[in-house]
């Protein structure tokens, strides 16, 4: 799966918002004031579709476009990529770094708590042999 821009993955922040939209639909979901072209946002759309994360339909000369990848396809890609590129194929090397650098206190117990959780459930009938 090929990594996209800043602007391609905003645009399809919209697009798994909205499910099927209209460039114009995909303008008014953007967050950006002022609003990028229209011209801007359809070419951006079609290199999506030319990489193909975004399908179509045509209506006459109007396209109604719909994403291809689910936005946790692209969550798990995009996580193993960071995982690859910066924390040498570490998952634990990663979750160190989240709970040193990025994790409130109430976040570090929450993930605490799911651990804890996963372990239980992991066990067989909740003895721990």
């Amino acid at each position: 799966m090929e990594e996209l821009t800043k602007t391609e993955e905003r645009i399809m922040q919209a697009l798994w918002k909205l499910k099927k939209a209209f460039v114009k639909d995909i303008i008014e979901q953007l967050p950006d004031d002022p609003k990028p072209p229209y011209n801007t946002v359809s070419s951006v759309v079609r290199i999506l579709e030319r990489k193909a994360y975004v399908g179509f339909r045509a209506y006459g000369k109007t396209y109604e476009y719909f994403p291809l990848i689910s936005k946790t396809e692209y969550r798990a890609a995009s996580l193993k990529r960071i995982l690859t590129q910066y924390f040498d194929n570490s998952p634990t090397a990663l979750v160190s770094f989240m709970v040193e650098e990025t994790l409130s206190q109430r976040e570090k117990q929450q993930l605490l708590d799911l651990l804890n959780d996963a372990e239980t459930t992991s066990k067989p009938d909740g003895d721990g042999k």
